[in-house]
């Protein structure tokens, strides 16, 4: 037991003295500069101003297809990178460009909408990129109509005598 507590003693000892190398020796100076440039542009996150964020397709004939275009301008100071964009249903459909936005420089996002639904109808489309929040949100609206003309879920009750 004493041996190999001796033993143990002798092995750390010599893990402890044989690395005499300063670890301040062996930074460089361009990688100080290096990761001092990338600190301080941590906090530069590209922003997605948006012309609209909200779009009303008005009324619609259960089953139209109508689509928008919603414009956005990168006003950060990094590169804008669209990660993903989906809907809050299958009947709503985003497209978007995969290449990034510079700040300063525009982009679109398309939003298809096949008319399902009845009555008001809302449906919100999340984008997820590299903006300071990583979530972008995006409604649309319409007044789905029935086929025949009349409001989906609107009755006529006979009149009375």
């Amino acid at each position: 037991m004493k041996n190999s507590i001796l033993i143990v003693a002798v092995t750390a000892l010599f893990v402890f003295t044989s690395c005499k190398e300063k670890a301040a020796d062996s930074v460089s100076d361009t990688n100080v500069t290096a990761a001092a440039d990338r600190d301080s542009k941590a906090g530069e996150y590209p922003v997605m101003t948006f012309a609209e964020k909200e779009y009303d397709f008005g009324e619609l004939a259960q089953g139209t297809a109508v689509e928008h275009i919603f414009k956005f301008t990168n006003t950060g100071k990094s590169n804008l990178v669209i990660v993903d964009a989906k809907s809050s249903c299958g009947c709503t459909v985003p497209t978007f460009t995969d290449k990034p936005v510079a700040p300063g420089e525009s982009g679109e996002l398309l939003v298809k909408f096949n008319g399902s639904g009845k009555n008001q109808v809302s449906k919100t489309v999340t984008i997820t990129a590299n903006t300071e929040a990583g979530k972008e949100t995006l409604l649309i609206k319409a007044f789905v109509q029935a086929k025949d003309g009349a409001p989906a879920g609107l009755k006529v009750a006979p009149a009375s005598k």
